[in-house]
This record gives C-alpha cells, sequence and structure tokens, in this order.
C-alpha cells in the first residue's frame, strides 16, 4: 500500500521513518518532507505545503494513495480530513470541526466547562478595557493564550499583572497574532508537573499511547520564553497507572463523548496537554487535534506496533481489536535549536557531524532542514530532534547528549536539562 503523510517537522519524519517500516508499505509519500526525510529508505518527498489541500487531494488520487496521516495542526483545522472524506479518500485526523478542540482555545476551555472536564478556571476577551478589569481583580500569576494557532508560540506566563495586559494587548492592538490574537483567553496559573497523554481515536474507541513530557520552555530550568517544545521522553514517570487510569476516566473519555454528545465525532490523534498537581488532582492545559512534536518522536522509537495498522483501525472504527506493544526502555530526545528561536533566527547555515551522531539506539529526526547545493543546511526554528533509547532515564539521556554534541552549526542552540524531573525522580 501507499502512505502520505502531510507535514514537514520532526514530528512528521518520525512518523514516515516508521511508516516505512510496515511490512504492508510499498512506498511512503511526505509533502512537503525535510532533508531527513528525504533520505529515508522507501520515502519519498513531494514539494506541496502542509496546507495546499487541493493539491495534496490531487497527488492522493494521482498516487493512488491507500492512507494519508497529518501531522500539523493547520491543514485539520483548515479541513484536510473533510477534503479527503468527500473524495472517498482515507484520512486518519479530526473533522475541521473536531479540530477546533485545538484551533479555538475558547472553544476548547467552552467545551470542557460544558463537560465537566478539570481546566483551569478562565475568561476570554475581545476587549482591553474588559481584559484590563477582569486582570486587576483577580491579580498575577496568570496566563494569557491567544485565541488562535500561533505556532505554539500565543501563551505568555505572566507573572505581573502589567505583564498579562501588555501580553493582551500585544494580541488585541498590536495584532502581534494577526486574527489567531483577535480573542484571549486569560487563565489562572496552575502549579504542579506537566505531562503529554496522546490518544487515538475512532469516534468512540480509545487506545492510549505512551505517556511522555515535553519541555515548553527555552531555556534550562523551565526557564525564557515557551517554544513548540525544547524536547521530550518517554514514559513519564508522572503518569503512575492509577493517574493513567484516571486521566482515562475524567478526561479522554469525557472529552470523546462530549464531542458525540454535542454533535461531532472525534477521529484522530486526540493529546491533552495536562498539568499534575503535587496531590496527583488533573486539570487540562490544553488539547492538540494531533500528536505532539517533539513528543511523537520518543513515543514513535518505542513503539513495536506497525503505525500503519493502527491508523487504518482508527479510521475504520476498530480501534479496540488492536493493542499497542511498546519497547520497555525509555526514550529521550533533545531539540537543537537556531540561535534566536523561538523570536528572529537565521537560516541556511550546513550542519555538520549528523553521520557522526548515528547509532543503533540513536535517531536524529529532521525537522528544520532542507538540501541546498548538495549540503544539508537549516530553514527553521527548530532544526533537529536528536533522540535516544536507554535502559534508564540517566542511559537515554547520556546516549543522546553524547550525539547531540557531534552535531555543529552556527549558533546552534539546546538545552541541556532534557529529563530533569524524570532524572530526579530516578535518584529517589
Amino acid at each position: 500500500m501507499k502512505v502520505l503523510i502531510v507535514g514537514g517537522g520532526g514530528r512528521e519524519h518520525a512518523m514516515a521513518w516508521k511508516a516505512a517500516q510496515s511490512a504492508r508499505v510499498e512506498q511512503v509519500f511526505v509533502a512537503p518532507g525535510n532533508a531527513g526525510t528525504s533520505a529515508e529508505p522507501g520515502v519519498k518527498n513531494v514539494d506541496i505545503g502542509a496546507e495546499e489541500i487541493d493539491a495534496l487531494v490531487a497527488l492522493s488520487v494521482d498516487k493512488r494513495i491507500d492512507l494519508t496521516v497529518v501531522g500539523p495542526e493547520a491543514p485539520l483545522v483548515g479541513g484536510i480530513v473533510d477534503e479527503f472524506r468527500q473524495r472517498g479518500l482515507r484520512c486518519f485526523g479530526p473533522s475541521r470541526e473536531a479540530a477546533q478542540l485545538e484551533g479555538s482555545k475558547k472553544f476548547s476551555k467552552d467545551f470542557m466547562a460544558r463537560h465537566d472536564i478539570p481546566t483551569a478556571a478562565y475568561r476570554s476577551f475581545d476587549s482591553v478595557p474588559d481584559a484590563e478589569r477582569y486582570i486587576n481583580a483577580v491579580g498575577a500569576p496568570l496566563v494569557v493564550k491567544a485565541d488562535g494557532l500561533a505556532a505554539g508560540k500565543g501563551v505568555l506566563i505572566a507573572r505581573e499583572e502589567r505583564d498579562a495586559l501588555e501580553a493582551v494587548r500585544q494580541c488585541l492592538e498590536s495584532n502581534r497574532f494577526g486574527s489567531a490574537g483577535s480573542t484571549v483567553v486569560i487563565e489562572e496559573f496552575l502549579v504542579g508537573e506537566e505531562a503529554s497523554f496522546i490518544c487515538m481515536v475512532d469516534g468512540s474507541n480509545i487506545l492510549p499511547l505512551a505517556s511522555s513530557q515535553d519541555h515548553k520552555a527555552r531555556d534550562d530550568g523551565d526557564r525564557g520564553p515557551n517554544t513548540g517544545g525544547m524536547g521530550a521522553y518517554s514514559p513519564a514517570p508522572v503518569v503512575t497507572d492509577a493517574l493513567h487510569a484516571d486521566i482515562i476516566a475524567r478526561v479522554i473519555r469525557p472529552t470523546v463523548l462530549g464531542m458525540a454528545e454535542d454533535g461531532i465525532s472525534y477521529t484522530g490523534f486526540l493529546y491533552a496537554g495536562l498539568m499534575i498537581a503535587d496531590d496527583g488532582a488533573v486539570k487540562v492545559l490544553e488539547y492538540n487535534c494531533r500528536c505532539g512534536d517533539p513528543e511523537t518522536q520518543p513515543i514513535l522509537m518505542r513503539m513495536r506496533s506497525d503505525l500503519v495498522e493502527l491508523c487504518e483501525h482508527g479510521v475504520s472504527g476498530r480501534l479496540d481489536e488492536v493493542e499497542v506493544e511498546w519497547d520497555p526502555r525509555v526514550a529521550l530526545g533533545v531539540v537543537m535549536a537556531a540561535g534566536g528561536y523561538p523570536g528572529d533566527y537565521d537560516k541556511g547555515h550546513e550542519i555538520y557531524g549528523l553521520d557522526r551522531a548515528a547509532s543503533a539506539h540513536v535517531k536524529t529526526f529532521h525537522a528544520g532542514t532542507q538540501i541546498k547545493d548538495g549540503k544539508i543546511v537549516t530553514s527553521g526554528g527548530r532544526v533537529l530532534c536528536v533522540t535516544a533509547l536507554g535502559g534508564t532515564v540517566g542511559d537515554a539521556r547520556e546516549a543522546a547528549y553524547r550525539a547531540v554534541s557531534s552535531i555543529k552549526w552556527k549558533d546552534a542552540f539546546y538545552r541541556s536539562d532534557i529529563g530533569h524531573r524524570a532524572l530526579y525522580r530516578e535518584d529517589l
């Protein structure tokens, strides 16, 4: 069979790499892909952007694609699954209506309030004076979020009231995020440990994937501005067996049932970003309507099952018939970024040492890379995710950073403490 992966980041590289391992797959196409996917056996890049939905439909018809899996959020929010289904093409992902869970922070918060799914207290605003009165009334710290998609950069943690108000003005008056910031959601600041909980959903059945933990802050010690993610590992020790069952019962199942009650069938990957308090209480920070990035990279490093088979069962409404087998080892991924990210950064720097970083238990997934004049160069903010397997968090982390030290380009940047929370638990 032929498979199409939509997207060009590290998540899509991992998906294409994993899909190509399926004995049932003849060819994997990636649109648009990157320098890493272009070098994978059985994988071919196609020069079509992830949001060029009509062109992707035409490609699927022309190449007789049997299954499409969508990586990034923008085409899902744009209705790619609806278009594919209308043409009788199998595509694993949520509809445009279902993708509002990620596409609109206000929609998701109102949804959670309506269905008693635990989340932070919040209010939404499209007026600076109204938001200012609320900020002055509740005080800081607060979290200010642009309502729409902002490439992982539309969230500000405001330690002071003036910072919260400035964030609101950036969205509503300065138009920093365009239409994505025409409404803002202001939330209470939650304290605890974050975890990522990703499932596959077929409209009614839920198949949980391995737990993971992302590192959103740019700098060591979870400081600095928010990013799309600077590293991740799987499994996340904070998600115990008891907590796993609680998350399914109090968050995931009510989400799927709540969508159905609202007349929206949810099919695809469903990601709940969670805050876990010291007493074990769980609240939802956000939903994503796709796999996380960089969580997908360590999760798929650990997955022993056939990803394509799982997605086929998801499209067919038969996830209750399959289970996922996992490598018991830990996988940890370190994101190597361009200097200046998530702000302005340069592109076009040649990357050295990729061959030296490779080993039997280390895989470097490409994100912001391209081939120029026969050389692999940087083309984005998050450039690589160097991912390693190890018997413990410490082993996986040591292997990943050893590989990272082999890779060089001008102004390369990465955190040096990925996995620090899990390592602390491991040392207890």
